[in-house]
């Protein structure tokens, strides 16, 4: 069951011990660059990766050795060639002796020297950038409650804090658009544990160690979140548990007007949660519910209730009935077209949290506190939820759902599913990959299972570079219908041999969300239709089987593609197939 509560460093110490040489299918390389001893951070991050199924493969700087490794072209670090670099940096290193006596030089001349460690940082790492493709997390600096100043601090220009302040602002500023550089918000870290707690005075002065070892664990923990999201295993949907949830009491038994949900306690614990949970469907977490209630008496809550944040428009799918809680689990993930694994299940009754983990363990069920207050801090501390960009699809999300139930009631009433295809009305625009498009191309091909011929996974600065390559044909395909605008939900990426008169699919996926609806036909009927007219005679793809992968796995021989070893050809023998009920435009 999943717990907020971190072990103490000493057993990831010892469990990382005990799960080496244990491999799993998923794999990377990590590498932790430091200005100061960091002692257990290499084990914690082991030990959690493990426990998500993941093989981490660790490179650890020595002892303050972070600008060397970079600099330095030959050095481990380049030969360990790490998926991700996380360069923990501290104030006392970036201030130096200003920390201690900042007022000792004019203004004008600390702000030259923040501009300096400034350019100097943004150097390194455009070093780093240049040699490697690794993502790059940079720590930013924890702002200080010291002040030789006093309470005078807040009068002094330029003082102090206002120095990190700006060191820390302008390094974001630089590389907010970088998609390889992410700056992780340590000082949000120290103020979330407190800086009395994170900076241990007895450690700091023996051993420099300026994240005490009590906090390791948490460091750890926080640095998951992009472990995760770099390899694109995040979650995409809270399912919620109703009375005694998001309300307060029993529906069924109290009745419409006495459960708690109000701007007084004990209903502001309830209303507060529901805030929370609207923030992260509005940028693109799916909410859905599993309630064992009756429908009506719900329903009524959810719609009329003054005080309820969330209405009915904010929840994918609703399953209010007096069935079992598994099944209807089921049942939402199947509706949905998610895994088990993209969900995180939020119930109030131990007992129901206990049958859901041992019936679907993919499930992430989040072990609730008994004190409902503290439900939106629960929530707050999940750090599954992250990705490496959030898109306009991402933020669309929600609404997109709705149209889909649209969609589920017309195909319910239309007469086969020919019929119901004409009657949505969809058109397809094949667009290019540019600044708008290409970070949601590289999310798709980090988290598309189920249709994805070859499951290659790219991040956003490969997609940047196959888009300036000649080489290559890189797009997607936005789709919309009469319900509305699905976004961007299909990619491709070929390469191109001229010279052999042959294209090459690398990469071809749609999202779940939109299968059967003939939509990868028209995509790959653009691509032999490209090919053709740039004079290519046989067009090459290949299908890769995983455990997810098989509603794809007829694609290639249902469009006139011939087994050649381990490849699939097409050689332009039959007409490139058409799909009449869709529309098709390119941009």
């Amino acid at each position: 069951m999943q717990s907020q509560v971190e072990p103490n460093l000493s057993y990831f110490i010892a469990k990382a011990r005990s799960i080496e040489g244990r491999t799993f299918q998923k794999k990377i390389k990590v590498a932790i660059l430091s200005s100061y001893t960091i002692n257990g951070l290499e084990e914690a991050l082991r030990v959690k990766c493990a426990e998500s199924e993941i093989t981490c493969l660790t490179y650890i700087c020595g002892y303050g050795q972070y600008n060397q490794d970079i600099l330095d072209q030959s050095s481990k670090l380049y030969e360990f060639s790490p998926d991700i670099t996380f360069v923990i940096i501290d104030t006392r290193t970036v201030m130096s002796t200003l920390f201690y006596t900042p007022y000792a030089i004019p203004v004008n001349d600390r702000r030259s020297y923040i501009d300096k460690r400034v350019a100097d940082f943004v150097n390194l790492i455009r070093t780093f950038k240049n040699r490697t493709d690794s993502k790059l997390v940079l720590t930013n600096c924890s702002i200080p409650t010291y002040s030789p100043y006093g309470i005078c601090e807040g009068k002094s220009e330029y003082g102090l804090r206002e120095m990190v302040y700006d060191f820390n602002a302008k390094l974001s500023d630089v590389f907010r658009s970088d998609p390889q550089v992410f700056l992780f918000d340590f000082n949000s870290f120290v103020s979330k544990y407190g800086e009395v707690n994170v900076l241990d005075y007895r450690q700091f002065l023996v051993g420099d160690i300026k994240v005490s070892l009590s906090h390791i664990p948490h460091l750890a923990e926080e640095m998951m979140g992009y472990v995760k999201a770099n390899m694109g295993i995040n979650r995409k949907c809270i399912v919620l548990d109703l009375d005694n949830t998001l309300w307060g009491g029993i529906i069924g038994e109290d009745g419409f007007d006495r459960i708690d949900l109000s701007l007084k306690p004990p209903g502001t614990a309830f209303v507060e949660f529901q805030r929370m949970l609207l923030a992260l469907y509005q940028r693109g977490i799916i909410l859905a519910i599993n309630s064992r209630n009756n429908e009506d008496e719900a329903l009524r809550a959810i719609r009329e209730h003054p005080y309820m944040v969330l209405r009915e428009e904010n929840f994918a799918t609703m399953k209010i009935n007096w069935r079992d809680k598994i099944s209807n689990m089921k049942e939402i993930a199947e509706e949905l077209n998610i895994g088990l694994e993209s969900i995180v299940y939020f119930d109030d009754d131990p007992i129901n949290r206990e049958l859901m983990l041992k019936a679907i363990p993919q499930i992430m069920t989040v072990d609730l506190p008994d004190d409902p207050s503290l439900y939106a801090s629960t929530l707050m501390r999940i750090n599954d939820f992250n990705t490496l960009a959030v898109t306009s699809e991402d933020r669309k999300r929600g609404e997109m759902y709705r149209q889909e139930r649209r969609r589920t009631e017309l195909k319910n009433s239309a007469s086969n599913l020919e019929d119901f295809l004409k009657q949505l009305e969809i058109k397809v625009t094949m667009k290019k990959a540019n600044d708008f498009t290409i970070p949601r191309i590289a999310q798709l091909t980090l988290k598309t299972n189920q249709f994805n011929l070859t499951t290659r996974r790219y991040q956003e600065e490969d997609v940047q570079m196959f888009a300036h390559d000649q080489t290559k044909l890189i797009g997607c395909a936005q789709t919309k219908d009469k319900f509305g605008d699905n976004g961007i939900t299909g990619v491709y990426i070929v390469n191109k041999n001229h010279a052999d008169k042959e294209w090459y699919i690398d990469t071809f996926l749609l999202s779940c969300r939109v299968m059967g609806r003939g939509i990868e036909e028209v995509m790959l009927g653009y691509i032999l239709s490209k090919a053709k007219e740039e004079g290519v005679e046989r067009v090459k793809a290949e299908f890769i089987p995983t455990k997810k992968n098989k509603p794809c796995e007829q694609l290639l021989p249902n469009f006139g593609f011939k087994k050649e070893g381990q490849q699939w050809v097409y050689t332009y023998h039959v007409p490139i197939k058409q799909t009449s009920h869709i529309e098709l435009n390119e941009d």
